[in-house]
């Protein structure tokens, strides 16, 4: 439980409300910096455990929550202040909160859940993560996207929809397969 990934995923929960502050205060490049060492500190978490076997029940479950409190969080803020499509916004806390109820329900139905992220979520994170951040540095004039930042949205969109439809997918087989899906 006291490992070095687990520190960092909780210093990244903990980064969340200072993010929403300052996304709040309209100060978006400090907050543009702060969702980056969250960003990279997901990463860092991760490779650490991986690579040096510390990966904990613990980590298991506040890393993903501290990834979708971050991106909802964010996403949400930024849709309200028209830095973000409201039906971007949307579709990115729908999907976590589809996860998030298919997860229960799972534990609650079928049992132990025990599904790893795949790689087309863990692709979806990356591209929502850095979608929301160019975003934001947009909104603190710190990169000029206006052309890019439409398409991107999209791009967003469609991975969160497919993502969201993966999990889904994954978790009526494995329902299936255990004899509790019928």
């Amino acid at each position: 439980m006291f490992t070095l990934p687990n520190f960092i995923t909780i210093g990244r929960v903990l980064l969340i409300p200072v993010v929403a502050f300052l996304l709040l205060d309209h100060d978006y490049r400090l907050a543009f910096a702060v969702f980056l060492v969250a960003a990279v500190g997901d990463w860092v978490d991760g490779f650490i455990a991986r690579r040096f076997n510390q990966m904990s029940q613990l980590g298991a479950v506040l890393d993903p929550v501290a990834d979708k409190m971050t991106m909802m969080i964010v996403a949400i803020l930024m849709a309200a202040q028209g830095l973000l499509p409201i039906w971007l916004a949307v579709v990115i806390v729908m999907r976590d909160a589809i996860i998030v109820a298919g997860a229960v329900a799972y534990r609650f139905v079928v049992g132990r859940i025990e599904l790893a992220p795949t790689r087309l979520s863990k692709a979806n994170t990356l591209l929502e993560f850095g979608v929301l951040a160019l975003a934001m540095a947009q909104a603190g004039q710190l990169v000029m996207a206006d052309a890019w930042l439409m398409p991107l949205f999209l791009l967003v969109f469609a991975s969160v929809l497919v993502s969201g439809a993966h999990y889904v997918w994954l978790w009526r087989r494995k329902a299936i397969e255990d004899g509790r899906g019928g």
